[in-house]
């Protein structure tokens, strides 16, 4: 993770070395937010590019400069197993992004961007399968299962040919319809013992915290401050990024034209 402090403090130095401006912490939260957004939003398009010349075999493939694999290392932090609930009012799986009203697990201060393999698990002597029929058998063990549109999902589990097993689980998810999900329901067929997915999470907000001197200044507050949540490599993008935002705030085109520049320059080193 890149240190938000170093972020912040590095941006301050840049602006006030030819007395150029100043930006709050406030300021600074917001613009950190926008910029670590763009940037993991990112990695998606410029991925699906990289992995069509990774396909072609028109990229190098040597174990440092493999540019789509080192791209595919940035979305490592992102990447989590999150377990799904179970709801015995509408009988199914849910997952819920926690606001901090009431924190279940750490694990559910994150918001679902994108939704990968889910994996049911079931334990025979366990295993329930009343709400579902009589198509659970009584192998237990870990499946990947098969995720449908729910009106697939209800054509499958009436046929006698197609009817889904503990080996062969069948879902469908209803959600937002806007990204990032926040809560996410699952319909498992047989009903499973436990459920975790595979997924891609929104990274949390950065934040700059901090308490107030005598004087009235800031003083850095570790405890009140949350880093970003990118790899150490993305650091210099953030600076310059930030900067970029910066010049608009403080009004000063020449921040924002150096920033430009150096930000495309980057891009297409990255890319190139």
């Amino acid at each position: 993770m890149v240190n938000v402090n170093t972020v912040y403090q590095t941006v301050l130095q840049i602006l006030n070395k030819e007395q150029r401006g100043y930006i709050t912490p406030a300021e600074f939260n917001n613009l950190a937010q926008q910029v670590q957004l763009e940037i993991f939003e990112s990695y998606f398009p410029d991925g699906n590019q990289l992995n069509r010349q990774n396909q072609n075999n028109t990229q190098n493939d040597t174990e440092f400069f493999n540019i789509f694999k080192n791209q595919e290392e940035k979305l490592y932090p992102f990447i989590k197993e999150l377990s799904f609930l179970y709801d015995t009012n509408s009988d199914g799986w849910e997952y819920s992004y926690d606001t901090g009203s009431g924190v279940i697990s750490s694990e559910y201060r994150f918001k679902i961007y994108y939704m990968g393999e889910i994996l049911s698990s079931y334990n025979s002597s366990t295993t329930s399968s009343s709400s579902y029929g009589s198509n659970a058998s009584s192998s237990g063990g870990d499946y990947i299962t098969q995720l449908v549109s729910k009106s697939e999902y209800s054509k499958i589990i009436r046929s006698k040919l197609t009817a889904p097993t503990e080996k062969y689980p069948l879902a469908y998810a209803t959600s937002s319809l806007f990204q990032p999900i926040q809560s996410v329901f699952l319909k498992i067929n047989p009903k499973p013992t436990t459920v975790k997915v595979n997924c891609v999470v929104l990274p949390p907000a950065p934040r700059w915290g901090f308490i107030s001197g005598i004087q009235g200044q800031y003083i850095f507050s570790p405890t009140g401050s949350t880093d970003f949540y990118l790899v150490e490599q993305e650091q210099t993008n953030l600076i310059i990024n930030i900067l970029k935002y910066a010049g608009i705030i403080i009004n000063d085109p020449t921040i924002i034209d150096v920033a430009a520049q150096e930000a495309a320059q980057v891009e297409a080193n990255e890319k190139s």
